[in-house]
């Protein structure tokens, strides 16, 4: 049995489109460039995501001139080319209720185009020089504008299972691997739901290691193409056996790991698991 890297993914803005590569450089707080920016709300600094905002996830994100610049585009509103600020003026922002420190603002051009897109007076920040946010878990690792951990693994046979369930339900269609916006996609191994195992691993030149499950909430019910809520699958079926009594009951997909070797990662790369939980 040999694991394999299927997919990479990074998501420049929080909540907005990811984009697929082939290689990326890994450091303390995962895949370059992911999660550097968030738009939050322009009156108190809350977060916004696709949890209220699904039609983030049809905002598509362009990265250039190694992060200096960006280019954002959607249906709705003519595309913006966005000059970075990376050490500009500081707003205060906070993530599920708790203060995360202040973040620098991108200014009023990019607040205005975000603000059209998702109808909500919005403002775009990213991650300031210094920003030093811990994770959770079995290792904790540091994280950027991510919900708490730095990089999101899943494979392949965790997403078959889940979609066999659902056509047995014989009234939905599967659901694709963007659904659960994963930077690692793993293959090769056909037990679902290995990752929640892992407890150690080399890939590339960089070595992860296990924080927690992933919980989810409603974000893996917007089509991640279209922006647009289509659920009730896949958290319908994955609630039919992958609850987890110790979470509140949440539904779990994937698994969250910290960076404790940074480097890089390649599709195709082999998975090299150092350390398993016992099944």
């Amino acid at each position: 049995m040999t694991i394999t890297v299927r997919e990479l993914a990074y998501y420049p803005v929080k909540g907005c489109a990811g984009i697929t590569v082939d290689s990326a450089r890994v450091g303390t707080t995962g895949l370059e460039h992911d999660r550097t920016f968030m738009v939050v709300d322009a009156a108190d600094g809350s977060f916004r995501s696709q949890r209220t905002h699904p039609s983030m996830a049809a905002i598509r994100v362009e990265v250039l001139d190694s992060g200096t610049a960006l280019t954002l585009s959607t249906e709705e509103v003519e595309p913006l080319r966005l000059k970075v600020d990376l050490d500009g003026p500081r707003r205060e922002v906070s993530m599920f209720d708790r203060l995360l420190g202040t973040a620098i603002d991108q200014g009023d051009e990019v607040a205005e185009w975000f603000s059209d897109a998702l109808g909500a007076k919005s403002r775009l920040v990213r991650v300031a020089p210094g920003f030093d946010r811990d994770g959770w878990g079995d290792t904790p690792g540091k994280v950027n504008f991510a919900d708490a951990h730095a990089v999101l693994v899943a494979s392949t046979a965790s997403l078959d299972g889940l979609n066999t369930r659902i056509a047995a339900r014989g009234d939905a269609e599967p659901v694709p691997m963007n659904r659960f916006r994963a930077n690692i996609v793993l293959t090769g191994n056909d037990e679902p739901h290995f990752e929640d195992r892992v407890r150690r691993m080399s890939l590339g030149t960089t070595e992860l290691a296990y924080s927690v499950r992933a919980m989810r909430c409603n974000v893996p019910l917007v089509d991640q193409e279209t922006g647009r809520r289509a659920g009730p699958e896949p958290v319908r079926t994955l609630a039919t056996y992958r609850r987890e009594p110790e979470y509140k009951n949440k539904v779990s997909f994937g698994a969250k790991n910290a960076v404790v070797r940074e480097g890089v990662v390649t599709v195709g790369d082999v998975a090299e698991v150092t350390d398993w939980l016992s099944a």
